[in-house]
């Protein structure tokens, strides 16, 4: 992967450093993203964002390695963090403390009372194949390294809450067999909807929301302060995972898709009905037993998912009900497999 195309005045900077010969990025180069506006939207700040963090995962094949540890970089990375959870924080509360006992049926309370649109129901009945196709495109950023930032959670956990995490990403892995890990499935997805499959290779087709939904993530897992917040956000992941991605499936076989373009939905339809209970109980239930004080962040983390994944939906429903594209750029033409199912 190469570094995208940069979206401002920060974002620009950062790319051009990381690219020419080494040298530590300017001193507050980041004080442009600490400005007013929507952080969640603002594609300078979440581009930056996700340049910083993908250089902890798979990186860029033009830019060094030893940039993962730079101070400089570094030091912006924290500018642009300190923004992103300051309004995370403004727009989700902490709760106020609770018991462990308490915490597996806060966060099925968070669920019950979420109030996002519904894009799985769109998708399921009324969306178009290029609708789909966008769909899977934003989601890409993501699946394309399903499970990752959730891991980072495995070395800051002990007992039967790390016992619980090694096991729902031993299934997102696959168990260890290559065609069954959940990535693989969703490239699978991809090819079969015409769509390239190559890591990061519509990272510059999605916006802002797209990108902070992803960032949430990173946030959440790099930073050990935080190890109950991105346990709160696998809980709510994979308890609100179950419904939707029948309704995926469904909907892309409403649109001639076959097995193997929906085996990745129908795959999180069983695995994740079972994760749900695991997640809520055996890992954050677990693991606020052992860290009481950590409770509140749990159900921070599981909030800002959905609250985040919200304001994405909004996004994407609200740029198709105004016959407009919810990507950046023109998607490419239909892929093989849906054109001839559309013509049959």
């Amino acid at each position: 992967m190469l570094l995208p195309t940069p979206r401002g005045p920060v974002s620009a900077r950062l790319v051009r450093t990381l690219t020419g010969a080494a040298r530590d990025l300017p001193v507050g180069l980041g004080r442009d993203l600490a400005a007013g506006g929507d952080p969640f939207t603002d594609e300078d700040l979440q581009l930056t964002l996700h340049l910083c963090y993908e250089l902890h995962y798979r990186g860029f094949d033009d830019v060094d390695d030893r940039w993962e540890w730079d101070p400089s970089l570094l030091a912006l990375r924290r500018t642009a963090e300190d923004r992103f959870e300051s309004e995370l924080r403004r727009l989700v509360p902490m709760s106020s403390p609770l018991s462990a006992r308490a915490v597996p049926a806060a966060l099925t309370a968070l669920v019950e009372q979420d109030e996002g649109p519904s894009l799985s129901k769109f998708l399921a009945r009324r969306a178009t194949i290029e609708q789909f196709r966008e769909f899977v495109t934003h989601r890409s950023v993501y699946h394309q390294r399903e499970a990752d930032p959730h891991t980072w959670a495995i070395p800051r956990l002990a007992g039967p809450a790390k016992a619980a995490l090694v096991e729902i990403q031993a299934d997102e892995y696959g168990g260890g067999r290559l065609p069954r890990m959940h990535a693989e499935l969703f490239r699978v997805t991809m090819r079969e909807l015409g769509l390239d499959d190559t890591y990061g290779s519509y990272l510059d087709a999605v916006p802002a929301v797209t990108l902070a939904t992803n960032n949430l993530m990173s946030l959440f897992g790099l930073h050990r302060r935080l190890r109950g917040a991105i346990l709160g956000h696998l809980a709510v992941f994979e308890m609100t995972s179950s419904l939707p991605n029948r309704r995926y499936g469904n909907g892309l076989r409403r649109l001639g898709g076959n097995a193997d373009a929906t085996r990745f939905y129908d795959e999180h339809v069983e695995a994740d009905a079972v994760h749900e209970q695991i997640a809520a109980h055996d890992l954050c239930g677990s693991f606020c037993a052992e860290e009481p004080d950590q409770a509140p962040t749990v159900l921070f983390g599981a909030a800002c998912a959905l609250a985040l994944d919200a304001r994405f939906s909004e996004h994407v429903l609200g740029r198709w009900t105004a016959g407009e594209s919810s990507l950046r750029d023109q998607m490419p033409s239909s892929g093989r497999l849906l054109v001839g199912a559309l013509g049959a």
